[in-house]
């Protein structure tokens, strides 16, 4: 990022000017190493251009796209190619044109002395504070080759475990879909046919058959409505999630809902165990290393624990004392924890943790379908029963009578 500083010279006379760097702290040191004293240092404001905001909304950058960037940045590294070399060949294959010039302010930054990883913290749209410590830490310990590649596992594992929760969600999904489409032209159109007979006979009609004619009569005339109410419902679902405050609560409810309230839980401490273990593995300090993981957990609830065990070993406190005291971390954990705080491989005991959950997170999405079936097809079976019993029950009592 750029900065516009206000300094004085050896002589006392006033300079004024930009400065490149990642931090207000990192300018002055760049000012005072030129004989600078600084004044003011204010950070440089700068505004997408109405290109880059198109750009930025039609080609966002996709979790794929990002793990293959890492993946042949690795590659290129090994391979002891220049940073901003092997930035270029990746912008010359990538054919999102966001990430392009991305990537082209990233390559200008390195050029005029930035790190790789100063530079991803002006795009933190993309890059998250995991990847940016990760990278810092391979800067640092000079193995920047095996930095970037835990990155691209970290986001090749997260994507391939999202791609199997899609599939297994597939069969249900196109069920649902079928069976309400069926429905709605069952109760729109077959309906009102069965049950103009029914009045034809004059047969004597129970409440419930009542109710599904009514329905019917409704359903073929104002079909339309009950379309938009049903999208308008649907999309303003999605719309409040998308704030802050559904957020908030979409992440409470999600982690209590049934089969998948399970999935959402193991995926979180999954990736709590294993991205804090790699921080402190890389020598990140524990309280900075919980800090960063709270922000790319992905949710609400455990965000809000992990910042409160931060709080907690900030005043010399354990993490698996402020985790035995909410039941969204299992008992299991906390324990571990408690081991690897006591023996000081607290990162060793965080790998296995997040190696069990990874596994029982992959064995339940295996099983999604298995799981899901038989409650799909109790409920078509109890919406055609009652249909049926609804329709046939006239048409039998009138048939008795006679």
């Amino acid at each position: 990022m750029k900065f516009i500083f206000k300094a004085k010279d050896k002589q006392g006379a006033v300079k004024e000017g930009k400065v490149e760097a990642s931090s207000g702290n990192v300018a002055a040191e760049v000012l005072q190493r030129n004989g600078l004293f600084p004044i003011s240092i204010k950070e440089e404001k700068t505004q997408n251009t109405g290109l880059e905001k198109i750009l930025k909304y039609f080609d966002q950058v996709s979790e794929k796209e990002k793990m293959i960037f890492f993946r042949q940045l690795a590659i290129l590294i090994e391979a002891k190619v220049p940073i901003v070399a092997s930035l270029g060949a990746i912008k010359d294959q990538s054919e999102n044109l966001y990430f392009k010039s991305v990537l082209d302010q990233m390559m200008s930054d390195i050029q005029e002395g930035m790190a790789l990883s100063a530079t991803m913290t002006r795009h933190q749209d993309i890059f998250s504070g995991l990847h940016i410590s990760v990278v810092k830490t391979g800067e640092v310990s000079g193995n920047l080759k095996k930095s970037v590649e835990y990155v691209a596992d970290n986001i090749e594992k997260n994507y391939a475990l999202v791609s199997k929760i899609r599939s297994a969600m597939i069969y249900p999904v196109v069920v649902l879909i079928v069976f309400f489409i069926i429905a709605f032209i069952v109760i729109s159109f077959v309906v009102p046919k069965l049950t103009t007979m029914i009045k034809e006979l004059d047969a004597e009609v129970p409440w419930y058959t009542n109710l599904v004619i009514k329905s019917g009569d409704f359903m073929a005339s104002y079909w339309w409505v009950v379309a938009v109410i049903i999208l308008g419902f649907i999309g303003g679902i999605i719309y409040y999630i998308r704030t802050d405050d559904g957020k908030k609560e979409w992440d409470q409810v999600k982690i209590k809902l049934p089969i998948f309230g399970k999935i959402f839980q193991y995926i979180y401490i999954t990736r709590f165990s294993e991205n804090l273990a790699v921080l402190l593995s890389g020598g990140i300090p524990i309280i900075d290393a919980l800090k960063v993981v709270s922000k790319v957990v992905n949710s609400n609830v455990y965000e809000k624990i992990i910042v409160q065990a931060a709080e907690e070993v900030k005043v010399g406190g354990d993490m698996s004392d402020v985790f035995k005291r909410y039941p969204e971390i299992p008992p299991i954990v906390s324990q571990m924890v408690r081991i690897g705080e006591e023996s000081g491989q607290i990162d060793v005991v965080l790998r296995h943790v997040a190696d069990f959950y990874s596994h029982e997170t992959e064995e339940i999405t295996k099983n999604l379908s298995t799981l899901i079936e038989p409650l799909l097809m109790v409920l078509i079976g109890i919406f055609v029963g009652f249909l049926a019993f609804s329709v046939i029950m006239p048409i039998y009592n009138l048939a008795g009578q006679l």
